[in-house]
């Protein structure tokens, strides 16, 4: 809706749906996490941080093993999940879509062998125990949260009144 004032259209603020701000957080954590995979102190041992494969002996808080290619492919599903949270399906899409993603990677990375040549992000029983995890916790946010399309303002009050 677009209102005039004083020469200028101004639209009416909308604030994020729940299922927006789930994706928008769950992006920006992803973000967070492969700029902290480059980050020495955050990382461990970020001298020997390797393009792929499990020679990558670096560690995320000294715990998830990492790589140049693991942090940058967090990066991409950050920024991803950050342009695809501006509408409600593709947010929706986002946290389902990438839930299933990594609950794929848990199954991976549970019948590999960690040591192998097939083990190219690196990962680790850390890392595997984390991806189901984020995968859970993805699809939860993606169906719970879908259950209302009534927008609200950016203070959080309804912009479609409710029919009585």
């Amino acid at each position: 809706m677009a209102t005039a004032h004083s020469g200028w259209i101004q639209r009416t603020r909308i604030g994020l749906l729940a299922v927006q701000g789930a994706a928008v957080f769950v992006a920006a954590a992803f973000v967070v996490a492969a700029i902290a995979g480059f980050i020495p102190g955050l990382t461990t041992n970020v001298d020997q941080l390797h393009w792929a494969g499990p020679a990558s002996h670096a560690h995320l808080f000294g715990v998830f093993q990492v790589s140049v290619l693991h942090n940058l492919l967090h990066l991409v599903f950050g920024i991803a999940g950050l342009l695809l949270a501006r509408t409600f399906a593709r947010a929706r899409a986002y946290l389902i879509g990438g839930g299933l993603i990594y609950l794929g990677l848990w199954v991976y990375g549970l019948i590999i062998d960690l040591a192998g040549p097939r083990n190219m992000m690196p990962l680790n029983n850390a890392d595997n125990w984390l991806h189901l995890t984020i995968g859970v916790v993805m699809v939860l946010l993606g169906l719970t949260l879908a259950g209302t399309k009534t927008p609200t303002g950016a203070d959080g009050e309804p912009l479609i009144p409710d029919e009585e």
